[in-house]
């Protein structure tokens, strides 16, 4: 499923004020996957046992941290101020992160097929919506998208949906991811 493109705005200002919600969206998205990785290596990582999951959250969390990089980089450019509750997003990854590592490696999969999958559509909708006006800044969001698919099969394939009470966990954090994105745009 993909999001449907916002129409747009009336009035002065209003793409440019969009695409402002926009990039702060998606930087807070990838600060806090950023800190999800982090929290799940911090009880993962250096577990006896666990290499080969701690060498995936290592590189998954590599692709994230080249997205965060850019989306700093486009907020600069632009002169877009980024949310104000990074302080909140970024204990609330770390936080979601190390939770679901302590459930299992099945559970920190499942955490990362939730969140990629609310994000694959944040991303296919902003890349319907910004199609014409922004070519470039698709391309970007395209590979960053097409990064996030390759998480979500990843954790698909390490057994995500095995994990322990996987629909109440899948579903709480997918709606946590939601409010989040709504949230990021406006504060």
């Amino acid at each position: 499923m993909t999001a449907k493109p916002i129409p747009a705005r009336p009035g002065r200002g209003a793409a440019e004020g969009r695409l402002a919600e926009m990039l702060r969206v998606d930087h807070a998205g990838e600060l806090g996957a950023v800190h999800i990785y982090r929290g799940q290596q911090a009880v993962l990582g250096r577990a006896p046992g666990r290499e080969r999951i701690a060498s995936q959250l290592a590189e998954m969390e590599g692709h994230e941290q080249v997205h965060l990089s850019r989306m700093e980089s486009l907020l600069n450019e632009r002169r877009i101020r980024p949310t104000l509750l990074s302080p909140l997003w970024r204990a609330a990854g770390f936080a979601l992160g190390a939770g679901t590592a302590l459930l299992g490696e099945k559970a920190a999969h499942a955490c990362t097929e939730a969140v990629e999958t609310v994000i694959e559509e944040h991303y296919a909708g902003q890349i319907a919506e910004l199609a014409s006006s922004e070519p470039a800044l698709v391309s970007e969001l395209s590979q960053f998208r097409d990064d996030e698919l390759a998480h979500r099969d990843l954790a698909l394939a390490e057994g995500a949906r095995e994990a322990p009470a996987y629909p109440l966990l899948a579903a709480v954090i997918q709606a946590g991811c939601r409010a989040a994105i709504k949230i990021s745009e406006k504060i």
